[in-house]
């Protein structure tokens, strides 16, 4: 897609951009980071094992923000099997993406995104162990800290809103290329903008969308296209769902799980998994939804959901893990049963 880029106006050095919770202190500092690095500098990207549209989205938006600054030396990468779902896998700038191992051993700049915790990192969080400068762009409550400068704003809906924000101050004009990525990432982690209430997002969106990008045919590949076998397995695993009125305070609980063997009987890849977490959380009877997914015997990535009855970030924090009030995630072990068991109990602690 080609597009004239559209000029954003650039903000000053020391003004603030309008809703951030970021320190001035931390955006000057990435900025610095950033222009203190040559053009021919080895710039890692780095986002969180099993990426979804926020995590590529944001850094592959990002990354071309760079190349548009000139900058040759781009990897991205995420830790563990490089597998890129299908719905991202056309996303400007994917051909930044490299497997784990061909990330850059010893960058002159790290850059990560979405990510809350190390742990999120896998192996690639050796790289902080390195002297290049590691910014971190995030909007999980739950961020842990980590990286030298951290641009986190819990109120952002989306690390998206971060990268604008970053770009904007490097005064990377924004065109149809990187306003692709950031549109997938933001209209990912908002639900289609279903969980937006700041009218800033909608801003956000229609200066994306200024650019010539097409919000139909974005939302028709990533939220409307799924091959036969996974609306298959969709259907097998709602069909084994749980309703516990009584759980959460009597606000409820509904939850289902999917495992590997699911995925093989149906010959279909992880990243189908993803979505199960939106029908789930449509059950009228129950204000909390989980979906615990099989990664490896006998190891599971739950994702927890409420409509406003419960913090579930603090259940997920309480079990290792991270999120947002509305919306949070970790990984747990045993049998569905036996995660479930760990959940409920939370759940009474965490009533909002």
């Amino acid at each position: 897609m080609t597009s004239s880029p559209v000029v954003r106006p650039g903000v000053e050095p020391g003004r603030a951009v309008p809703g951030s919770v970021i320190p001035e202190t931390a955006w000057d500092a990435a900025v610095a980071a950033i222009r203190a690095q040559p053009l021919d500098a080895e710039v890692q990207l780095i986002c969180h094992v099993n990426p979804d549209g926020d995590a590529l989205g944001s850094m592959l938006g990002f990354a071309l923000g760079l190349r548009r600054l000139g900058f040759t030396g781009l990897r991205a990468t995420f830790p563990g099997e490089f597998d890129v779902p299908e719905p991202y896998r056309s996303l400007p700038g994917a051909e930044l993406l490299v497997a784990e191992p061909q990330a850059y051993a010893e960058p002159g700049l790290i850059l990560i995104f979405d990510v809350a915790s190390e742990s999120r990192l896998g192996a690639l969080a050796g790289l902080l162990d390195t002297p290049a400068p590691a910014i971190v762009l995030d909007h999980h409550a739950s961020n842990t800290g980590l990286g030298d400068v951290s641009l986190v704003d819990p109120d952002a809906v989306a690390t998206s809103v971060v990268a604008d924000a970053l770009l904007l101050r490097l005064g990377v004009e924004l065109d149809a290329e990187i306003a692709e990525c950031l549109y997938v990432a933001l209209a990912t982690d908002t639900g289609s903008f279903k969980f937006v209430r700041s009218p800033s997002v909608h801003e956000l969106a229609a200066r994306l969308i200024a650019t010539g990008i097409s919000p139909g045919d974005i939302a028709r590949r990533i939220f409307d296209t799924r091959p036969f076998g996974a609306m298959k397995l969709t259907g097998e695993v709602l069909g084994r769902a749980v309703l516990d009125p009584a759980a959460a305070g009597g606000r409820g609980l509904v939850w289902t799980y999917a495992t590997t063997a699911d995925l093989e009987r149906h010959h279909q890849r992880p990243y189908v998994l993803e979505s199960l977490i939106d029908p789930v959380r449509g059950v009228a009877e129950a204000d909390v939804a989980v979906v615990v997914k099989e990664l490896t015997a006998g190891e599971w990535s739950v994702s927890l959901r409420s409509k406003g009855g419960v913090d579930v970030s603090a259940v997920a924090v309480a079990l290792g893990g991270g999120g947002h009030r509305l919306a949070a995630g970790f990984t747990a072990y045993g049998t569905p049963e036996a995660v479930i068991g760990q959940i409920v109990p939370l759940l009474e602690d965490n009533l909002s």
